[in-house]
């Protein structure tokens, strides 16, 4: 069930990493590189959302090779959600989601009022700022749109920064041995 709702996760916040290129439709390096842009940015995401500490450095360098071609603030985003998967200061995590809020990203803007409304991650919860956060969803091209609604965007949100389940090391032996026999043996 986890692994389902993972991938329709994923499937709403890939419809942000597609863009138009920005260069002649039929260069064949601007298809490419916009390809290969949009490749790292899913890759970046799935690591991200994992929450798997060992893709983290993967995942950081992916957005870092996609930062130039990213205009939406999904790059400043993941960052910032790679930062709460590894306990950051509130400070760097603000810092990267109001530039991506400044870029439109309306998954940034709904965890920033998230962040304000609760308080998640801050000290005590501050209304203006949240509603200010509310606001400004408001006025996106995907809040006119009606996909997501700002309901669903903070369901979202909630979801991708919750912290991932630990690992229960007693299971590892079941695994491998499962792997290696095809049924583990008790």
């Amino acid at each position: 069930m986890k692994r389902a709702c993972l991938v329709v996760l994923l499937a709403t916040l890939g419809g942000c990493a597609s863009q138009p290129c920005t260069l002649d439709a039929g260069d064949a390096s601007s298809r490419t590189e916009r390809l290969l842009f949009q490749n790292d940015l899913m890759q970046a995401k799935i690591l991200a959302s994992l929450g798997d500490e060992e893709g983290y450095e993967l995942a950081q360098a992916l957005l870092e090779r996609s930062a130039r071609l990213d205009q939406r603030g999904e790059v400043e985003f993941y960052r910032a959600i790679l930062l709460i998967r590894q306990e950051a200061s509130a400070g760097d995590i603000l810092g990267l989601l109001q530039q991506a809020a400044g870029k439109g990203h309306p998954h940034a803007t709904a965890l920033l009022y998230k962040m304000h409304e609760q308080p998640y991650l801050l000290a005590e919860a501050d209304p203006d700022q949240a509603e200010h956060y509310r606001l400004a969803y408001s006025q996106l091209d995907v809040a006119r749109s009606g996909y997501p609604s700002f309901e669903k965007a903070l369901e979202l949100v909630s979801q991708l920064v919750v912290p991932p389940p630990s690992r229960d090391s007693s299971l590892a032996p079941l695994c491998l041995q499962y792997c290696q026999n095809g049924m583990p043996q008790p």
